[in-house]
């Protein structure tokens, strides 16, 4: 099924639009992508795709509702909480978190990232709320390092999601954090992950209110994202596909994680900013179409134009860079080549060389659930493309590829 929500075409030819398509249902007609909902529009014209079925072995359609679970891609949506706390002046960039997060004062850090845990050094400052933005604070997962002593100690603590334990509540998950040494010291290195659900526990701490009702309040509700959350309602599970993770070796389709009685069916434990929302097309597309728009939502300010400019350009330096860049060009199966064309802003990626068909500062990223969600302010395009496979297996990150590939040669010259 093909949507367009416009009179005519300006943004996009219709040579353009229909290559996408027609990649798109190769994709599904392979078998290897049981369905998915593309949406991206330039300026006001919006086009949406919905391809295959909810589940592997047919039956119900996708739809332009379907609820996904986005992964990664909760990233550059749950840093607007703290984007609106530091618009309020309740947060200041520089300022040290333990006075939130008491559990994070008086850090060691390791002398050397795969030595013994108690080989450490003092931390030479606190952590920082810019450090914790910019994923710098000094902890993080690291495919790099696999192996080592604090990444199974990571791993054992269960802080990370998508282990078979879900995480703990928030007081107990920082507990557990704050066993651990630093990986790095405090804005010497990025890593990915452990920042973006601490930001949940700081936002929750800072405001007294959950992080989603937070969320919901300030972001969600005002953008319309009436089917954006941390859960499920069971009136709605009906429109959550299985999430499937395929064998590596034999591709054979195995379901992660069902609908009912699965891990997005019930309000959870701990709200995680790095991974844990479901959404869908429209819904995401109102987030990144503020963005685009400065920071407005119809007549509604949500997020000042200084704040949309912060989170959206590249904040490292040089040396925090050289480990964004070496954990995706050194875990290509992992990434499959995608995610790897240079910075990170506050959450999300940021495009700092042109390393593909997307030009510099394109802004967003994607999820290991098979999502992908960027905006592009050159071309005012937005895109948006949502599947229910996970990254076991290189499909889904190929089919991203190719919507951006054939997305940007849609453009009208």
């Amino acid at each position: 099924m093909s949507t367009v929500l416009a009179d005519e075409y300006h943004g996009f030819s219709k040579t353009g639009l229909r290559r996408v398509r027609a990649v798109l249902e190769r994709h599904v007609e392979s078998g290897r992508i049981p369905g998915l909902v593309a949406l991206f529009s330039q300026g006001d014209e919006t086009h949406v795709e919905t391809l295959g079925t909810m589940r592997h072995e047919g039956g119900e359609p996708m739809r332009r509702d379907t609820i996904f679970r986005m992964a990664s891609t909760s990233k550059p949506v749950s840093v607007a909480a703290a984007m609106v706390l530091l618009d309020e002046c309740r947060l200041r960039l520089d300022d040290p978190v333990q006075e939130w997060l008491p559990e994070l004062a008086d850090r060691q850090v390791l002398k050397r990232i795969d030595g013994p845990l108690d080989d450490t050094v003092p931390a030479r400052r606190p952590i920082t709320v810019r450090d914790v933005l910019t994923s710098t604070f000094g902890l993080g997962m690291d495919m790099t390092v696999l192996g080592t002593p604090i990444m199974g100690a990571v791993f054992e603590q269960g802080i990370t999601p998508n282990l078979p334990e879900p995480m703990p509540e928030p007081d107990e998950w920082m507990r557990r954090l704050a066993t651990l040494p630093l990986m790095h010291q405090p804005g010497e290195s990025w890593q990915y992950q452990i920042a973006s659900d601490l930001l949940g526990v700081l936002v929750a701490r800072v405001t007294g209110q959950s992080f989603e009702s937070f969320l919901r309040e300030r972001v969600f509700d005002p953008l319309g994202m009436k089917d954006t959350g941390f859960h499920v309602p069971a009136d709605r599970l009906d429109r959550l596909p299985p999430l499937y993770a395929p064998d590596p070796q034999t591709g054979e389709f195995h379901v992660w994680d069902e609908a009912e009685g699965g891990r997005h069916s019930a309000p959870p434990a701990f709200q995680g900013g790095g991974g844990g929302l479901n959404s869908t097309a429209d819904d995401y597309h109102a987030y990144f179409r503020m963005l685009l728009n400065g920071g407005t939502h119809g007549s509604e300010r949500i997020l000042s134009r200084a704040a949309v400019e912060l989170m959206t350009t590249n904040r490292l330096g040089p040396q925090q860079q050289a480990a964004r860049h070496a954990l995706a060009t050194d875990n290509v199966h992992i990434s499959f080549g995608q995610g790897q064309h240079g910075g990170w802003g506050f959450g999300m990626a940021v495009r700092t060389y042109r390393g593909d068909y997307a030009p510099i500062g394109q802004f967003g990223w994607d999820g290991g659930s098979g999502t992908s969600t960027y905006a592009d302010p050159e071309n005012r395009l937005t895109g948006i493309l949502l599947t229910q496979v996970g990254a076991s297996v290189p499909d889904p990150v190929r089919l991203m590829h190719d919507f951006w590939t054939t997305l940007y040669q849609a453009i009208n010259d």
